[in-house]
């Protein structure tokens, strides 16, 4: 039994399947027209640098979308430069490029190299005098953005956790910040 990013790669390899066999079955798209699309979508992903392990999955979604939007028999148009079979197929493959560009991105940390030798670790002090910080210079939801923001969470998730927009969490952690450099400023005369 295959585990976890094999068994996605075999998911994935189906579905493409069940996707390009629903389309050839419609028998009025060409296998020369399903090439180019995936041609075209593979030139996009490669444009907007995604990375190559998705294109395969983009290419899908593609897919997907035209077969939602356009009957198969129009899918060569869609490689025709003008027409709204080619603007069809421009949304599609620009709706999924924003995706995933969009997507959260997770990186993990390099096995060395974590740590600045030049800066000494935090002491029981440095750690109550950050807390002291939190408390005396920000509000309470400037706390709770920053605690959240600094926990790895992104804006935009911040905002849906806390019901607001991003604009106003952005701001309220720019503040936040801006309050704490002030706070640590003056006690260091």
């Amino acid at each position: 039994m295959s585990t976890g990013p094999q068994r996605k790669s075999i998911r994935t390899a189906t579905m493409l399947a069940v996707v390009l066999g629903t389309a050839l079955s419609a028998a009025s798209a060409p296998a020369e027209t399903l090439n180019g699309i995936t041609r075209y979508c593979t030139a996009s992903w490669r444009n907007a640098r995604l990375p190559a392990d998705v294109w395969p999955d983009c290419t899908q979604e593609v897919f997907a979308r035209l077969l939602e939007r356009l009957p198969a028999d129009v899918w060569n148009d869609a490689l025709k430069p003008d027409g709204d079979e080619h603007r069809e197929l421009l949304r599609a493959v620009d709706c999924v490029k924003k995706r995933v560009q969009r997507a959260k991105k997770t990186q993990a940390y390099p096995e060395t190299g974590i740590v600045d030798n030049n800066v000494t670790t935090s002491t029981l002090a440095d750690t109550e005098e950050i807390a002291l910080a939190f408390d005396e210079a920000l509000t309470p939801r400037q706390q709770q953005i920053l605690q959240l923001w600094a926990e790895g969470h992104e804006v935009p998730d911040i905002a849906e956790q806390l019901g607001t927009t991003a604009p106003r969490v952005s701001d309220d952690k720019y503040k936040g910040i801006k309050r704490l450099r002030e706070y640590f400023a003056g006690r260091e005369v």
